[in-house]
């Protein structure tokens, strides 16, 4: 049990961070938040990855690159909810 959730957080802290510099510009959001980024996009990989091949699965989350892809696709969207960066011309 204890190394199924330290698994979790160092998966979800290495997705976090591959996401973190895939999208461009800084971001301020800390290790817990990274951890959790990284956590969710796997859950939002899975859903997508379930979605486009075998229909909803339930909780099931994704491999390597379906992790970092629902990362970032977690980040972009948290970024435009919180106004983190905005282009200012």
């Amino acid at each position: 049990m204890i190394f199924t959730i330290l698994g979790w957080i160092v998966f979800g802290l290495i997705a976090g961070f591959i996401a973190r510099a895939v999208v461009p510009g800084k971001d301020d959001i800390g290790i817990l938040r990274t951890i959790a980024l990284g956590v969710i996009g796997s859950v939002v990989g899975g859903l997508i990855f379930g979605l486009l091949t075998v229909g909803i699965r339930g909780f099931q989350p994704a491999g390597w690159i379906g992790s970092i892809i629902g990362a970032v696709i977690v980040l972009v969207i948290y970024n435009q909810v919180t106004g983190r960066k905005r282009n200012r011309r």
